[in-house]
């Protein structure tokens, strides 16, 4: 898996994260970390283009979680603590929508992973590319 960053101009700047490959166990963490850094460089509005990602494991759900907490300003759970990653997960998706991080054009077979798991509700999923950008 490996990720590419643009930043695309919409009323605000966009901060698109293009993810390709497999989101799971060994390449989370990648994911993460781009993140982190491109909120320490300003990034306040991300997209996660997710077009490019066949499979996501629980794993790969807890990189899209904790991007959305490092755009919040928050220190997302540590992913190696197992159990208290997932429950802080399920506490902020009963909190509702977050705003800061939207995804764009999951797969079916991801979508359903986002759908089982709740994070359909926890992030705004679009499936144009201009939409998502003017959506900030």
């Amino acid at each position: 898996m490996n990720v590419t960053v643009e930043v695309a101009q919409g009323r605000v700047p966009v901060t698109v994260l293009a993810v390709h490959g497999d989101l799971d166990a060994s390449t989370y963490q990648a994911l993460i970390a781009t993140a982190r850094a491109q909120v320490a460089a300003g990034a306040s509005h991300v997209l996660l283009d997710l077009s490019d990602v066949p499979y996501i494991s629980s794993a790969g759900l807890v990189a899209l979680h904790s991007a959305a907490v490092l755009v919040q300003g928050k220190q997302p759970p540590d992913p190696e603590a197992g159990w208290t990653a997932f429950r802080t997960m399920g506490r902020d998706i009963e909190q509702g929508r977050q705003v800061g991080v939207k995804l764009l054009s999951p797969q079916p077979s991801v979508m359903r992973v986002l759908d089982t798991s709740g994070m359909a509700q926890f992030f705004e999923i679009h499936t144009d590319r201009a939409a998502a950008i003017a959506s900030f």
